[in-house]
């Protein structure tokens, strides 16, 4: 057979990469749902995934985007659509992205910039730690047993944050600290004059249509920026949709391309988490080989998005979460007295007096709150089954 000329080469390559870009279906209002079939997809490999993620009775609700559009759609029973789900540390991720854009405005020099140059009260022993190292989680900062899972329980969590001091040198050991992603809040404030939550709205929210949301702050104030953004399956989802496409968004490029490049390599490729998955710039990494590369936002409990780039795949998988509150600020009230107690001591006292009633969520305290029937099992123990589920999505 004789070889196709390589002009004749590159002008496919080129006329196929702009018919791509032309066709490319973002949701707007309402999502475009699709069969799987129509997307190129077995049904019946969108029903394992399904499946798999409804064997955990935790699940609220699970979305499948192939191409823009949802191909799978469930959730349990008195919930639907339009039901919210905590993100935990699914945030982190998207106040992450705000430090891309921050650089690409002028506003920040680069990943490489050392903290100190945009927060004075780094200019001591932890002088050496850059922004990158905050986002890869290798800031060597103090690093307790619980995480520093005790700041949620804090009235300022950002004097708690800012009192946390070095353990070892920055760039040498990943370890998961909360108070990497809550500095980062405070240098996007220094640095725009505006608190992240708002950022967050106006430069990536609006900009791509999501509406019904809930953006955590302290009683202080502060931007829960490690934690704690409430919303729909269906809204994660296109926070998912917008790395997939590289940070565009009907045209207008949200997110610079750069900078979710840099997000999408491995830095960290396994960290001592269960499950196994590696890290990196304040995402994970739960399948990076030749078959696919797929990366995801994670919270407590088993809240996630996963992103295949390459294949145009989100997948989103909330838990069930009390939604009997209308605050976006965090009051403890009678239950900063457990403060100090340490995490599972804190969770289990505030669950058992709500429970007994003897405290009540919406008005004694205001807190996003997972219950012990929103808590992962099964689908931790699946979790490679899971994967390997949402990978076999793109298999011929």
């Amino acid at each position: 057979m004789a070889s196709t000329p390589k002009f004749l080469i590159f002008f496919n390559v080129i006329f196929l990469a702009s018919l791509s870009s032309s066709d490319m279906y973002y949701p707007e209002n309402v999502w475009e749902l699709s069969s799987p079939e129509s997307q190129n997809v077995d049904s019946e490999k969108v029903n394992k995934l399904i499946n798999l993620s409804f064997n955990d009775q935790s699940t609220l609700g699970v979305v499948i985007i192939k191409n823009g559009k949802i191909i799978g759609e469930r959730y349990a029973d008195g919930y639907d659509s339009s039901s919210h789900g905590t993100s935990w540390s699914m945030a982190k991720s998207y106040y992450a992205a705000l430090i891309g854009i921050s650089i690409e405005k002028g506003e920040i020099g680069s990943l490489d910039d050392k903290v100190g140059k945009y927060l004075n009260y780094y200019n001591d022993e932890r002088s050496e730690i850059t922004i990158r190292d905050l986002l890869d989680m290798s800031s060597g900062l103090d690093f307790p047993a619980h995480e520093h899972e005790k700041m949620f329980f804090q009235s300022n969590h950002l004097d708690y944050a800012k009192s946390v001091g070095v353990e070892k040198n920055a760039g040498l050991k990943w370890e998961y600290n909360n108070v990497n992603s809550m500095i980062i809040g405070d240098i996007l404030h220094s640095v725009t004059g505006v608190k992240a939550d708002k950022l967050l709205s106006k430069r990536i929210f609006e900009p791509i249509g999501m509406k019904d949301f809930k953006l955590w702050k302290d009683e202080y104030g502060n931007v829960l920026t490690y934690c704690c953004v409430d919303m729909s399956a269906q809204e994660y989802s296109k926070f998912g949709l917008l790395f997939a496409r590289n940070g565009q968004w009907n045209g207008k490029q949200i997110i610079p391309k750069a900078f979710i490049d840099e997000t999408f390599k491995v830095v960290w490729g396994f960290t001592p988490e269960s499950p196994r998955r590696g890290y990196s710039l304040h995402w994970w990494i739960s399948k990076h080989d030749d078959e696919s590369k797929i990366f995801n936002t994670s919270g407590k409990f088993g809240q996630y998005t996963f992103v295949d780039r390459e294949n145009d795949v989100v997948f989103t998988r909330i838990t069930k979460y009390a939604q009997n509150n209308d605050g976006d600020i965090q009051k403890w009230g009678p239950l900063k007295y457990f403060r100090w107690a340490g995490v599972s001591t804190a969770v289990m006292t505030a669950r058992t007096l709500l429970d007994l009633g003897i405290i009540k969520e919406g008005t004694d305290v205001v807190t996003p709150i997972t219950e012990e029937i929103g808590e992962s099992k099964e689908f931790y123990q699946d979790y490679e089954k899971i994967i390997d589920a949402m990978a076999d999505l793109s298999r011929d």
